[in-house]
């Protein structure tokens, strides 16, 4: 017989999401956002909840209450080609290609570069994600451990460094919120939301789902229903801890701006206004924050790709693919942030709408009663804009890959396709295929 969880165990493990969704990116993403939004702070933020909090929150119940054992399984219900095809892609894109090089040149970057020599840099950042790595690769071994190691150690760590300097910009405010600008001054909401897309948090949460489930499994809960109830209680601690140091830090870039001025980008902010109120002791206190939050993010990121990977091809040893992960990681953040980032955005431009999708679907399940067609139809739909609008963010970052004809399907898109202006365009299509999936009778 199943035993009841006590509200610690929720904690811990409601800790541990939390631990492994927020890395860096969340940091830098949200205080630079309170910058640029000003006195449209609180649309803006509402708009970044939506995408940073909402879905990822989602993303872990379209797991846990499905029923699913874990994304490919949950993707299968689309096709069972799609299944395997989506789940490498996104834990790909989460894992070595993209998320996992960046939690090593995040820190870097911000933490340590600034004091090196810009000749040495290179030399220095393989230094740095060799050590980096060689500490994830410690920590991930045994994944039965992760609760231990992200829940109980590395996050508390991590936050307690983090509310100091979050304490401290509250009780000594830098000053008051100045005029938004840019799309912050008509599209303060839009721009927020879209924003949140850049945690990758919605596409994450389909990979930690099943690390969430697995962790309570552990604790003595076997029956579905109770798993689904554990997913949902720890799910509401992590998002709502999470909400919590959004908006704070979100409150911090808001109103730093006559402090400190303005930068280009989020790692930059935090380094000024830690200078700001601690001074030369403010990057010591800032390089504990940032690589703390890498850390732990880069642990539940490579354990969660190596139980995939060893999931889908079982006579490769769990241990073989932690090292794998590890030194294809190590090697491709040594290409450097900026070129992680500029091919990073035209796959996540494709997944997004794919992700959402499924998780949503994979949520109204019992409503159509889990039709496959209806998953299929659906998926479909999506996936001929979703390729566009990889297309597009791809042809912005690199404008040598633009191909004619795919240019002239995004201006059609963009004249007659509702929502296609501010990104949403995958909403009309993703219903119409549901609805053309629902009202085809399934073929016995």
């Amino acid at each position: 017989m199943d035993k009841k969880i006590p509200f610690s165990t929720y904690a811990v493990i409601g800790t541990m999401l939390f631990g492994m969704f927020f890395g860096a990116g969340n940091l830098i993403f949200p205080i630079q956002m309170g910058q640029l939004a000003g006195t449209n702070y609180s649309l803006a933020l509402f708009g970044f909840l939506v995408t940073a909090i909402g879905l990822p929150f989602l993303g872990i119940l379209a797991i846990g209450l499905s029923g699913s054992n874990g994304l490919r399984d949950l993707a299968s219900r689309v096709h069972p080609v799609f299944g395997v095809i989506f789940a490498l892609a996104l834990y790909l894109t989460i894992g070595p290609f993209f998320a996992i090089p960046r939690t090593a040149t995040v820190p870097f970057v911000v933490g340590f570069e600034p004091f090196i020599d810009p000749s040495q840099a290179k030399i220095w950042l393989a230094v740095f994600s060799f050590i980096f790595f060689a500490i994830v690769f410690y920590f991930s071994l045994n994944p039965a451990k992760i609760m231990d190691y992200i829940g109980k150690y590395l996050t508390p760590a991590f936050l307690i460094f983090l509310f100091i300097l979050i304490a401290v910009s509250l009780f000594s405010p830098m000053g008051n919120f100045v005029e938004p600008v840019g799309s912050y001054i008509n599209e303060a909401f839009m721009t927020g939301f879209k924003e949140g897309y850049n945690t990758m948090d919605a596409l994450a949460s389909l990979a930690f789902g099943i690390i969430v489930i697995n962790a309570i499994k552990r604790t003595g809960i076997t029956d579905k229903k109770e798993i689904a109830k554990a997913t949902w209680k720890s799910g509401i601690f992590a998002m709502a801890l999470m909400m919590l140091i959004y908006g704070l830090i979100a409150y911090m870039g808001a109103s730093s701006v006559t402090a400190i001025g303005t930068y280009d980008n989020g790692g930059q902010i935090f380094a000024a206004v830690a200078d700001h109120y601690f001074g030369s002791y403010g990057a010591i206190l800032l390089a504990i924050i940032i690589v703390l939050a890498c850390l732990k993010t880069s642990i539940g990121l490579i354990t969660a790709c190596s139980e995939f990977f060893n999931e889908v091809y079982p006579k490769i040893s769990y241990k073989t693919f932690v090292v794998v992960l590890c030194i294809v990681s190590f090697t491709i953040a040594n290409f450097g942030l900026t070129n992680i980032i500029t091919f990073a955005i035209p796959v996540l431009m494709f997944l997004y709408p794919l992700a959402i999708v499924l998780i949503l679907l994979a949520l109204a399940g019992p409503l159509f009663r889990n039709k496959q067609l209806v998953f299929a139809t659906a998926i479909l739909f999506t996936f001929f804009i979703s390729i566009i609008d990889g297309y597009n963010a791809l042809i912005d970052s690199v404008p040598a890959f633009e191909i004619g004809f795919l240019s002239s399907i995004a201006e059609f898109y963009k004249e007659f396709l509702p929502l296609y202006s501010i990104g949403l365009g995958w909403i009309v299509p993703a219903l119409v295929g549901a609805i053309i999936g629902i009202i085809i009778p399934s073929k016995k």
